[in-house]
């Protein structure tokens, strides 16, 4: 009896040693990163039946392939070139071809900085699940990480919940919940994508709440 292998078991590994082959030193991207972001899609694809699960699955293992540091000039600009060298890892790979216009435009748009709106559904459930590794205990510790690499404080000295004093994710990592994280769940593309985001979030705002009262605690 012969054994049929998915497209999806076929690829899986090879795309993920394309992932892999890429340098790189940003622990908050690297390659459990990639494996997180399409475990998230897997947790939307059920209510999507429609979707292209290779499409996403590619975009997923290759949407971090440039990727370049948040302080970086040209940040809102990683997504697109990201999509161009996915396409030409992927056909040299001989993916197939009809679907690399899906991959690449869900690579280009999965982006935060890059500010473009993804219009099918493979773009969408790609997006969420990038997002969703922002949130929860793993977005933490990712946010601490980054924040580190861009040597900023943990929280302001004196108003960590920023009660007297206006936000500043940029010189406070706390300050990054509310000003970036807080909104990603409603930036979601899909309603199962939301309903994970409220979740995690949830967690977020109850770490900030802890951290503020022993932060503030009265010696």
């Amino acid at each position: 009896m012969t054994t049929t292998i998915s497209p999806l078991a076929s690829w899986h590994p090879k795309l993920a040693a394309l992932a892999a082959a890429i340098p790189g030193d940003d622990g908050a991207h690297d390659t459990s990163h990639l494996h997180r972001v399409w475990r998230n899609a897997t947790l939307l694809l059920p209510d999507y039946p429609e979707a292209d699960a290779l499409v996403v699955m590619a975009a997923c293992y290759l949407h971090d392939i440039v990727n370049l540091p948040k302080n970086h000039p040209e940040r809102h600009l990683a997504s697109r070139q990201a999509a161009r060298e996915a396409v030409r890892l992927l056909a040299a790979a001989d993916f197939p071809a009809g679907l690399l216009p899906g991959v690449a435009h869900a690579v280009e748009t999965h982006s935060f900085s890059a500010g473009l709106v993804p219009t099918t559904i493979e773009a969408k459930i790609v997006q969420d699940a990038d997002r969703l590794d922002a949130l929860g205990a793993v977005g933490l510790a990712r946010m601490f990480y980054t924040a580190g690499r861009m040597g900023s404080a943990l929280a302001h000295p004196t108003d960590p919940g920023a009660g007297h004093r206006a936000l500043d994710d940029k010189a406070y990592s706390l300050d990054h919940i509310a000003v970036k994280l807080a909104t990603l769940p409603g930036t979601m593309q899909t309603a199962a994508g939301r309903r994970l985001g409220e979740e995690r979030l949830r967690a977020l705002t109850a770490f900030r709440d802890d951290f503020v009262a022993e932060w503030s605690a009265p010696a």
